[in-house]
């Protein structure tokens, strides 16, 4: 399981990074959201992984190690929140940017082809 999340976040990181030094800017904006779905699935990962482990701990149990690390859903929740105001606002100035320039492109030309 260790080994497909490994991969998996390590093929949204490398696709985000390669989109984000694309010269389109709806590339860049794609590239943005890849690379925070992989730093959220990092940092759920470094929570450690379980399946079927209550999240809440009883106060008449022994071993708090055997239960599921809350923080982590809770600060991915909050940056899904924020990543998604930003990609808002993102697309706003490309659309602004957009109708001001007539193009997308970074340097205000369009590609030859």
């Amino acid at each position: 399981m260790e080994l497909v999340l490994a991969v998996g976040i390590g093929a949204l990181a490398g696709s985000g990074v390669w989109l984000i030094l694309r010269p389109r800017t709806f590339q860049v904006i794609i590239g943005l959201s890849l690379l925070s779905y992989a730093v959220n699935l990092f940092i759920v990962a470094m929570g450690r992984l379980r399946t079927g482990a209550p999240v809440l701990v009883a106060p008449e149990t022994g071993d708090p190690s055997q239960y599921a690390d809350p923080l982590p859903h809770a600060l991915v929740l909050t940056a899904i929140v924020i990543s998604f105001a930003t990609t808002a606002l993102f697309l706003v100035v490309l659309l602004a940017s957009r109708g001001l320039a007539g193009t997308d492109h970074v340097d205000g030309q369009e590609p030859e082809t």
